[in-house]
């Protein structure tokens, strides 16, 4: 079978962020220190082979790339300033390109200015909208169902969840495409069914991060995904009740009511979690990559520090407007509530489906594909 060379290869990974794999010599050290390479999934010394030798083929059917969680012990140990682990976090970027079909994640990614103009783009839009589309303010109460009244908003918020949905399940096969390969074809629907559980697990608690040496590293990363999770999960699954509920302010998840759930209602107790859980994340990652101390904080990309502060500023705004509410203060709420709804969904619509919150899709199908593909291979292996 031959073997194309991509000549350009490089240059193409070095506007995602590629800097260092020039410097590798191929020790093999991050491979033998790395905790999650196994002897049938080599990272990751192999995956910068691949870009050396110009191998875009291989790249975009290793498993690899998802495997890597970046805890940095490949890069706290490289000899040669190498910084493996950058480079599986390059190759996650590109690998997110690869997937998406519409174009938009490669020029998100390897364009600062491209990226800081669509999300101001979004959220102009977003703000002349929820201007223009909205009933009298009432003064008298901070009362967001009189302005905005829910029934709009759950369409709005139907519509905008089945498209990113689209996109980002359309991204994810394409994914399962590249990573299977020839095999999709010839495992049995069985063993997909049989490894379901893997898809779950490996997503609620991201476990395979947890065997890395860092846990203060998966104990972050989790803060931060269940607690965005809770929010996205009873909005857009359970309730369709807005995104813009994001913070303390779910209290007024279902229908946006007016009226003030009890303190220990179950929906303000996970609004309460949610919070924490993402304001404590996010605050840890911000610290980090501005100190550098730790290798998966040294080179941050603008994407990076996009996603963080846009799901920063999201729950800060949520947890003003929970106040204004609680002291029934009318114009800051809604003034408030705008800029709420014009840092979410540029979040939403732009991560979700094309950057940070697509690799929360990847990363799980690709372990469970993993899991999949091993017993097909072992079931081969004792039909011979």
């Amino acid at each position: 079978m031959s073997i194309k060379v991509d000549p350009n290869l490089m240059k193409d990974l070095k506007e995602f962020g590629l800097e260092d794999a020039n410097k590798c010599m191929h020790c093999g050290n991050c491979t033998a220190v790395c905790p999650l390479s196994t002897a049938d999934n080599t990272f990751p010394r192999k995956l910068i082979k691949y870009a050396q030798m110009g191998l875009k083929d291989k790249i975009l059917e290793s498993p690899e790339p998802w495997l890597c969680y970046y805890c940095g012990d490949c890069s706290d140990t490289c000899p040669r300033g190498a910084e493996p682990g950058e480079t599986m976090m390059v190759m996650r970027r590109y690998l997110t390109s690869q997937y998406d079909w519409t174009g938009f994640a490669k020029k998100f990614y390897t364009s600062e200015m491209f990226e800081i103009i669509s999300i101001a783009i979004v959220a102009i839009l977003v703000g002349l909208a929820m201007i223009i589309f909205r009933h009298p303010f009432n003064m008298e109460h901070a009362y967001l169902n009189d302005v905005w009244p829910a029934p709009a908003m759950e369409i709005a918020d139907m519509g905008m969840a089945a498209v990113l949905t689209f996109l980002l399940l359309s991204n994810t096969y394409r994914c399962f495409n590249y990573v299977m390969g020839d095999l999709k074809l010839k495992i049995p629907i069985g063993l997909y069914i049989k490894n379901a559980k893997e898809l779950v697990i490996h997503f609620v608690t991201q476990k395979k991060f947890a065997e890395c040496t860092d846990r203060m590293q998966w104990f972050v990363h989790l803060m931060i995904m269940t607690g965005y999770c809770t929010i996205f999960l009873l909005v857009a699954v359970f309730l369709a009740g807005g995104i813009h509920v994001i913070g303390l302010s779910l209290h007024d998840l279902q229908f946006q009511r007016n009226e003030i759930y009890p303190f220990f209602h179950p929906w303000r107790i996970l609004g309460y979690y949610a919070t924490f859980a993402i304001m404590y994340g996010t605050t840890y990652a911000i610290i980090g990559r501005l100190k550098k101390k730790k290798a998966p904080y040294k080179n941050s990309h603008s994407t990076d520090w996009g996603f963080l502060i846009l799901l920063q500023l999201t729950t800060l705004t949520g947890i003003l407007i929970h106040f204004t509410r609680l002291l029934d203060l009318p114009m800051p709420t809604y003034v408030l509530y705008i800029i709420h709804m014009m840092v979410a969904i540029p979040m939403l619509v732009l991560e979700v489906p094309f950057s940070k919150w697509a690799h929360l899709a990847f990363r799980p199908v690709v372990v469970f594909l993993m899991a999949v593909k091993k017993d097909y291979l072992e079931e081969q292996g004792q039909q011979k």
